[in-house]
């Protein structure tokens, strides 16, 4: 009689290079931030050398959190990415609450956040997509009225739909795309800042000007929250970090490279935006990239940093789906998550019930409209468990110190320590100005502790 054979478990597969994962971090991170945030910039801090300063120190600390993470990254290349530094840091508990907070409202709201935009902006070129299609009786929507479903909304869903498609098929699919995006936007915001830079008219004396703003410790911190948000992403690349080859080599690279790269596009951008526009009409302009190529071009300008708003968030928006659904896979696999979502497609390699639950969801609050809300609240606890992640390399050092460490964190302890005590600032900033906001946050993430418990005593019977 035969033994019967083991069964085959089909694993990630490691098909992204050093150019893809550079292109997660480059991609994810620029979004359409760095079109939006100097106007909130300039209005907290007042004074033009001022916000250089804020960006500066808004990426010197990224770059502190990229070279914290390098080292986790490195020594620990697991789908998951926070989730698992978290785990083997903390404990499961802390990895499930992160996963739990990624994929019901942090990771999915932003998804959602960013197709919203790309239909906002699109807009610009067809009005008619702000039109509505047809209206929910039921009192879903703002102030308790019935809730308006959009043509926009419609169209966000579908973008959401194709690019959850595109990577179903592989992670080099969806890594391929990424380059592609991504090298197109960084073309396109590299005409803006020669354009810019090159204008006949512009004005070097902006750079010297002022503007009445609150200014100090509390317009510095307020300006440094909305550049921080500009930088967001560069920690996505490590959630794919079991399909990348030579993980130990290509992510601490990736990170490194990626985040100063976007450093200096931001801070290109910027002089580029200063030198056409003035302090105050920067202040004043909703949509600060239009309006200094409006100013350059007339309407065909402002058109075309639409055009460049769109691909910089299709990137951004291709870059969290492909990231972000390798958290709750990474959940499923410990056995602290629906079980079918650890499933791999055997023929594309790819987490696909993953894929598939974080692209329905996130489509599903484009369709409630909530996901700004959420956010908000999660705000809060999301950057407490983004300071424990960080601190993991700390903790590590001490809890496992014969650990294989590839890579190791330029300037320890002093990097890692810096980054934890700016987002430290950063949380009670926010428990200060939104408590009650922060409160429901951590009630969201407490929800999921019925969960953890449950699928703990599952795995234990």
């Amino acid at each position: 009689m035969s033994k019967a054979q083991p069964a085959v478990v089909t694993e990630l597969k490691r098909d992204l290079g050093i150019w893809g994962a550079a292109a997660i971090v480059v991609g994810t991170v620029i979004g359409s931030g760095i079109f939006l945030v100097p106007t909130t910039m300039i209005k907290n801090v007042g004074s033009t050398w001022m916000l250089f300063v804020v960006w500066v120190v808004g990426g010197l600390l990224s770059l502190f959190g990229a070279l914290s993470y390098a080292e986790l990254a490195a020594a620990l290349p697991e789908a998951g990415g926070e989730y698992v530094y978290l785990r083997e840091a903390y404990g499961p508990l802390w990895g499930f609450l992160y996963g739990w907070t990624q994929t019901w409202v942090a990771k999915s709201g932003s998804i959602a956040t960013l197709a919203t935009g790309f239909f906002i902006y699109l807009t610009n070129f067809r009005p008619e997509l702000g039109g509505v299609l047809t209206t929910i009786p039921l009192p879903l929507g703002e102030g308790g009225q019935p809730l308006e479903i959009r043509y926009g909304q419609v169209l966000a869903m579908a973008v959401i739909g194709v690019l959850g498609f595109v990577n179903y098929f592989g992670v080099k699919v969806g890594g391929d795309l990424q380059i592609i995006v991504t090298v197109i936007k960084v073309g396109l915001i590299g005409a803006i800042i020669v354009i810019g830079l090159t204008y006949a008219k512009g004005n070097p004396h902006h750079f010297s000007e002022s503007i009445p703003a609150p200014g100090g410790v509390t317009g510095f911190f307020a300006a440094l929250v909305a550049a921080l948000w500009a930088y967001d992403g560069w920690n996505n690349v490590s959630m794919v970090s079991s399909e990348i080859r030579k993980p130990q080599r290509n992510l601490p690279l990736a990170l490194i490279l990626g985040t100063l790269a976007v450093i200096i596009i931001y801070l290109a951008t910027n002089i580029a935006y200063f030198y056409v526009l003035s302090p105050a009409e920067v202040g004043s302009s909703a949509r600060v990239a239009g309006e200094m190529m409006r100013r350059i071009l007339g309407n065909a300008g402002a058109g075309a940093v639409s055009i460049a708003a769109m691909i910089s968030i299709l990137a951004a928006l291709n870059g969290s789906i492909l990231s972000g659904s390798r958290v709750p896979y990474a959940m499923a696999r410990d056995r602290l998550f629906f079980h079918n979502v650890a499933h791999v497609h055997p023929q594309h390699r790819t987490p696909s019930v993953s894929i598939l639950l974080l692209s329905a969801w996130a489509a599903f609050l484009v369709l409630t409209g909530r996901y700004d809300q959420l956010y908000t609240y999660v705000i809060f606890a999301s950057s407490i468990l983004y300071a424990m992640a960080t601190a993991s390399v700390i903790v590590l050092r001490y809890k496992r110190p014969a650990m294989d460490r590839p890579y190791r964190t330029i300037g320890y302890p002093f990097v890692p320590i810096i980054f934890v005590l700016a987002i430290s600032c950063l949380v009670a900033s926010t428990l200060i100005k939104s408590p009650r906001e922060s409160f429901m946050g951590l009630g969201l993430i407490a929800l999921g502790l019925p969960f953890y418990f449950y699928w703990k005593h599952r795995n234990s019977l």
